[in-house]
C-alpha cells in the first residue's frame, strides 16, 4: 500500500511537470493558444504559475516562472516522500 502512494505522488509531480514543459515549449513550437490542448495546459498549470509570475521582476520576454515551480514542485515532492515514508 505504501509502495502504490508512493508511486502516484511521484506519477502526480511528474505528470504535472510534463504539462508546464509542454505548455512552456509548445507555443515555440508554433501551436497557438486557441488550440485545445493548449487551452487545457493553460487551464491546470496558470492557477499555480499566475502568483509566481506576478512575484517575479519582468525580465523581457522570458518568462521564468515555469522553471520556478518546476523547482518548487521538486521540493514539495521531496519533503512530502520524506515525511510520508
Amino acid at each position: 500500500m505504501i509502495f502504490i502512494l508512493y508511486r502516484l505522488i511521484r506519477t502526480l509531480f511528474a505528470l504535472y511537470t510534463l504539462a508546464i514543459i509542454a505548455r512552456a515549449l509548445l507555443p515555440v513550437l508554433g501551436l497557438s493558444y486557441a488550440h485545445p490542448v493548449m487551452r487545457f495546459l493553460y487551464t491546470i498549470t496558470e492557477p499555480l504559475l499566475a502568483p509566481i509570475r506576478r512575484r517575479l521582476p519582468y525580465t523581457g520576454p522570458v518568462d521564468f516562472s515555469p522553471l520556478v515551480l518546476i523547482l518548487l514542485l521538486w521540493l514539495v515532492e521531496q519533503i512530502l516522500v520524506w515525511v510520508l515514508f
